[in-house]
Formats: C-alpha cells, sequence, structure tokens
C-alpha cells in the first residue's frame, strides 16, 4: 500500500489492585482477542475495523472503516459498512480493558485494527461485495459454512478455497426445530 506508515503506541498500565508489579514491556507485549495492538501501524487509505462500539446508531464493534487523516490523538475514516456508509467519523483513543486475561491492565489505544481479512464470525450481518473464503480447514460449528457464503450478493463474486474443492458442513439438526 502506498504512502507513509504512521505507528500509534498505546498507553498500556496495570490496575490499582493488582498486588503483582508488571513491566510495561510485558503489558506492550499482551495480545488479547479483541483488543488493538500496543503497536498500531496506519497508512491512510488503509481499511480497519471497529473492536467497539463507539455510537450505536453508527459506529458498533465490526463496523469496517477507511482511514482518511490520522492525528495523534484522533483518526478520521470513512465508514464503507451500513449503517452510516459515506459519513466520516472521528476516532478517539479510548482506554480498553480486556476482560479475559488472569489480571486486568488498561490499554490507551485508538479501538481499531487493520481488516484485509476477517473471521466469519465477524462477517455476519455484513454485505460484501466479493468475498473469498479459505477452508483449507472445515467450518467448525453450526450455520457458518452459510454466513460465509451469503455475505456476498453474486455467486459470481464468492471464492472459495478448499481441499478437493470439498469441505463438510456442520448442520445440527436440534438446532433447526
Amino acid at each position: 500500500m502506498p504512502g507513509d506508515e504512521q505507528t500509534f503506541r498505546s498507553i498500556d498500565s496495570e490496575e490499582e489492585d493488582i498486588a503483582v508489579d508488571y513491566p510495561v514491556e510485558f503489558l506492550n507485549s499482551l495480545n488479547p482477542p479483541g483488543m488493538p495492538p500496543h503497536l498500531l501501524r496506519l497508512k491512510i487509505g488503509a481499511p480497519v475495523i471497529l473492536l467497539r462500539n463507539l455510537n450505536p446508531s453508527i459506529l458498533c464493534n465490526g463496523t469496517r472503516l477507511i482511514v482518511e487523516r490520522m492525528m495523534p490523538r484522533v483518526i478520521e475514516a470513512t465508514v464503507v459498512t451500513e449503517p452510516g456508509k459515506g459519513n466520516n467519523v472521528f476516532i478517539p483513543r479510548i482506554p480498553l480493558i480486556p476482560s479475559d486475561m488472569p489480571f486486568q491492565f488498561k490499554r490507551l489505544q485508538f479501538p481499531i485494527n487493520l481488516c484485509f481479512a476477517m473471521s466469519i464470525n465477524k462477517a455476519q450481518g455484513q454485505t460484501l461485495k466479493v468475498v473469498g473464503v479459505n477452508l483449507e480447514s472445515p467450518c467448525f460449528s453450526h450455520g457458518q459454512l452459510y454466513v460465509a457464503c451469503s455475505r456476498v450478493g453474486s455467486h459470481g463474486n464468492l471464492h472459495v478455497l478448499a481441499k478437493d474443492g470439498k469441505t463438510v458442513n456442520f448442520v445440527y439438526l436440534e438446532a433447526l426445530l
């Protein structure tokens, strides 16, 4: 991707009530799911995905955006998914506290991550122009294959990579009743 890269470093700190004193370098190295990285590298035009609900009417977890302008405390982006498609929005740095860690720490960072690809679960509810699905490993739960293949309006814009051109579709009859 052409253009200058800008790196945004998070400010990581442990919560006050922790008995153990973790070094900041250790906190910086953590990458809990659903959290932005300590070093967020962006360029103008980069596709990103929002990792938190900021404004339920437009900016929800999973909203895809294109970076338009980068400033130290805010990123300007254009929404590329409904609702809000085409709107210019401002994404601030916010404090994020992961819930699935054995201890609590806080990361002050933009709640976004690069989004050149996404999981099937993250794509649920979105409509995409072109979809490529990597099924080298088959879907592992009921309905995932349907979700993956139904994100695109035309079957000509669906591209599937599957071993020998086949995959397993998990269907639990109990879920259909």
